[in-house]
């Protein structure tokens, strides 16, 4: 038997909270010039004159900060494999040089997937917290979850 969590033993309503990622000043330079490149990530002073009063990171920065919490803590151990999409992401406050994030999940709804049916999907939100504890960013995703493999049958019995 598989200690793995599988399609079978995810319940609606289940919530788990995972990771510590310090969020670096030039860890989010470095992202912003290479995928992101708008002045209030990547120069301060910009960034100060800007709506945000200060640099912070990109949401694609904080997303790939969510998902590497993700492989980390959540993956190991779970038979996933992979997601179909997400939906809902909101960008809901600025994170910034300093803040500590952390993840919140809730497993919203399942269903069977019929082309497929080694696999279910899992539908969680996902909320990315700061060192407050306030929401930074969410999002929905519907992940791929394998099933159990069958039991294996035992010998036949003689009578």
């Amino acid at each position: 038997m598989s200690d793995l969590v599988h399609f079978e033993d995810v319940r609606v309503g289940d919530v788990r909270r995972f990771g510590r990622y310090l969020v670096t000043r030039e860890e989010i330079v470095e992202f912003a010039r290479e995928f992101d490149p708008q002045p209030f990530h990547l120069d301060e002073a910009e960034a100060r004159q800007s709506l945000y009063g200060g640099l912070i990171a990109s949401g694609w920065h904080t997303a790939a900060m969510l998902i590497r919490m993700v492989c980390e803590h959540a993956i190991p151990g779970s038979a996933t494999s992979g997601a179909a999409g997400f939906d809902d992401l909101r960008w809901i406050k600025p994170v910034r040089p300093g803040d500590v994030l952390s993840v919140e999940t809730i497993v919203l709804d399942k269903a069977d997937l019929p082309p497929r049916p080694e696999l279910g999907t899992v539908r969680v939100q996902s909320r990315v917290l700061n060192q407050e504890g306030e929401a930074v960013m969410s999002l929905i995703s519907l992940v791929l979850y394998r099933r159990r493999p069958p039991e294996p049958e035992g010998p036949a019995r003689v009578a």
